[in-house]
């Protein structure tokens, strides 16, 4: 590790993966932006999924000030964050075979939605099936990994394939295999992680560009105000009531 403190060196790492992505992968957040806005324009509702700590990113576009009140999170029970105990059963359901067919089964999506995907590595059955079950019904698939892992690892899916293969738009975070930016003599491991403030970064990205999207086509993007400010709780009732039947974190 050179130079610097720890802190400089993963401020420095998460600022120059910030800075290829939005380099690197400007088209493809402006297609997946355009995608979300064609599918709000139609009537179709919006969904983010993520498995353990990809969840982070997907919890954080949801029901939050400043963000699209349309945002929904598909919930997969024992996958979501680290919210089981022991934490290992988390990882273990991300390789069980089935379990996507059985949310999606249970689930409100149908054709015409949108469904975000997150999985840093791509290469288990949960997000490879979450994929493919979900454009069979005619949902259309944006995923957000990391591709280096396509070329790097092998898949876990009974079919040899990775997220990536399964999706209408894909955003690479960039994120090297084992997602730890920073190395010291002293530690016998890699560590420091960046994928969260990657692919969080890139979600809120696409966000952006979908409610400036909306806007351009005159048509009032339906974003939600903090409840921290006058009048917000008031806004965010409107906009809820409007567009009711396509929320269902208020159920």
């Amino acid at each position: 590790m050179s130079d610097g403190t720890p802190a400089d060196l993963f401020f420095d790492a998460a600022i120059g993966l910030l800075q290829r992505v939005r380099e690197e992968e400007a088209e493809a957040i402006t297609a997946a932006g355009t995608l979300l806005a064609d599918t709000v324009a139609a009537g179709g509702r919006l969904f983010a999924f993520g498995a353990g700590h990809s969840s982070l990113a997907a919890q954080d576009v949801v029901y939050r000030a400043g963000g699209l009140a349309l945002m929904n999170l598909l919930a997969v029970p024992g996958v979501v964050g680290v919210d089981v105990n022991p934490a290992t059963l988390g990882s273990a359901l991300e390789r069980v075979d089935g379990l996507a067919s059985a949310v999606l089964d249970n689930s409100p999506l149908r054709a015409g939605d949108a469904l975000l995907i997150i999985s840093l590595s791509g290469r288990n059955a949960l997000p490879v099936e979450m994929a493919v079950g979900a454009r069979a019904l005619g949902v259309r698939v944006v995923g957000v990994t990391s591709v280096a892992y396509a070329s790097q690892t092998t898949s876990r899916h009974s079919s040899g394939t990775f997220l990536k293969d399964h999706c209408d738009v894909v955003l690479d975070s960039k994120i090297a295999v084992g997602d730890a930016e920073l190395t010291l003599d002293t530690i016998p491991a890699p560590f420091a992680p960046a994928s969260t403030v990657v692919t969080t970064a890139l979600m809120q990205a696409v966000v952006a560009t979908t409610a400036a999207t909306l806007a351009e086509r005159g048509i009032e993007p339906p974003l939600l105000r903090s409840g921290n400010v006058d009048g917000g709780h008031e806004w965010n009732g409107r906009v809820m009531r409007e567009y009711g039947d396509r929320i269902y974190y208020r159920h």
